[in-house]
């Protein structure tokens, strides 16, 4: 009896599997995204960038719903973002526009690739240090999924405005360099997964969901477009909004 009950203890639903199987189809997106990137298929490459950044909102999530959350889950959650965004969008970025920039542009991308996970390495180890403290409104540095669709910014506005002259490789291998730096700086950005809503409210949060997801399939280009300056913008305020309450509390 007690070795049928080990037994038992052993067996693991597989409905609990789930979130580990988002996170390893992440990691399955973020590599073939490399391949289409180097046959020049780029605009497929961003759309599975994107993609594992869908995957990456959804697994965590849904661990914490389930309560299925794991040692192992959390070490593969956090391979599959240095993989998915800090390789992918710069090796992508590097086939597109800064290997013909020789040493600089390869300077560039293991400037963005260290600096991710550096990133990646202080949220695990604060996460570890905070556990049971009460969640913050804010992440200190821009985080990897973000830093991966700011990266991708010169490629996507290439996509949303077929005529837009390219920057110089020195301009885009500059700008790569500053968006590893913000992920690796102190500076407040907001955080979505704390943010709450009035239950009178939800109807409206539903529909907006719709319609960016429409947007999203329609539109794609433009709309990721608007929703990275939108998101340089949620920095910004995060960052006046963190000195406000700081100056207020001296």
């Amino acid at each position: 009896m007690p070795d049928n009950a080990t037994d038992k203890k052993k067996d693991v639903p597989i409905f609990q599997l789930l979130p580990n199987l988002l996170t390893i189809m992440a990691i399955c997106a973020g590599l073939t995204a490399i391949r289409f990137g180097y046959e020049g298929n780029y605009e497929m490459a961003v759309r599975l960038i994107v993609a594992a950044c869908v995957l990456d909102g959804l697994d965590g999530g849904l661990a914490r719903m389930m309560k299925a959350e794991s040692p192992i889950g959390a070490e593969l959650d956090s391979l599959a973002d240095f993989l998915n965004f800090g390789v992918a969008p710069v090796l992508i970025l590097h086939s597109w526009t800064l290997q013909d920039f020789r040493g600089a542009g390869w300077l560039a991308v293991l400037t963005y690739s260290i600096c991710c996970v550096l990133r990646l390495a202080r949220f695990n180890v604060s996460s570890r240090l905070e556990t049971g403290a009460p969640p913050s409104d804010f992440f200190v540095g821009v985080p990897a999924p973000a830093g991966a669709l700011l990266v991708l910014l010169p490629m996507v506005l290439s996509f949303a405005v077929s005529d837009l002259a390219l920057a110089p490789p020195t301009i885009i291998a500059a700008y790569v360099c500053v968006v590893g730096l913000l992920m690796i700086s102190r500076i407040p950005t907001y955080s979505f997964k704390n943010a709450v809503v009035d239950r009178r409210n939800t109807k409206f949060v539903l529909l907006g969901t719709v319609l960016l997801t429409a947007a999203l399939l329609t539109y794609l280009w433009a709309t990721l477009t608007l929703l990275t300056f939108a998101y340089i913008g949620c920095i910004i305020w995060g960052l006046t909004s963190v000195r406000r309450s700081r100056k207020a509390q001296r």
